[in-house]
């Protein structure tokens, strides 16, 4: 990317670390947790920063991470280089907690943000679309369950690739689905490696 791309880039991600649209709706108050970087191979497209997220201001700086990283076959210095890895959640701040887990992502981060930020990084070659929320935003014409959507992953453009989230929480779905990580996940690590050469 040119440079002046580069500024308008370093524009658009001040203006989203300013972002108090839903700031009323916010236990926490605004916290925008995104990844970015113009020359990014690989899109996490994920649901909305947890607590601890929130806390460190450091994208999937908990036990999802390393699940998440593990899935990958990728370090932590990899994850972490913007230059390779892009983190844009489907809300950017934490939403909450409620009688099951967090609270589902606001919607207005992807209204007002999404598709110019998804513009800013044009060289993505693999998306990682985690659970059901980044899968409906960009998955729109499945109508299927989560479980179904990640088992027909071969059925989507080759760049997309859905996952469940990675959360602890989701060890219960792992036991009754040996095959994610019997197959998806060796898949998954070849799908990264490729996208990363």
């Amino acid at each position: 990317m040119n440079q002046a791309g580069s500024i308008e880039l370093n524009d658009l991600l001040t203006s989203v670390r300013d972002c108090r649209l839903c700031e009323s709706s916010l236990p926490l108050g605004p916290r925008p947790v995104v990844q970015l970087d113009a020359n990014a191979r690989i899109l996490i497209a994920g649901q909305a920063p947890g607590r601890r997220v929130h806390e460190t201001g450091i994208a999937f700086d908990d036990p999802s991470g390393d699940r998440l990283r593990e899935w990958m076959g990728i370090a932590s210095s990899v994850f972490y280089d913007a230059a390779k890895i892009a983190i844009l959640p489907m809300g950017f701040c934490y939403p909450g907690s409620g009688k099951s887990g967090d609270l589902p992502p606001r919607p207005e981060c992807a209204t007002a943000w999404r598709r110019q930020l998804l513009n800013a990084i044009p060289d993505i070659r693999l998306t990682l679309v985690i659970g059901q929320y980044a899968q409906r935003w960009h998955l729109p014409s499945t109508e299927r369950n989560l479980t179904e959507t990640v088992r027909a992953r071969r059925s989507y453009d080759k760049s997309l690739f859905p996952l469940p989230h990675p959360s602890p929480r989701n060890n219960i779905w792992m036991k009754k689905n040996p095959w994610f990580l019997e197959s998806v996940v060796p898949e998954l690590h070849e799908a990264v490696s490729r996208a990363l050469r």
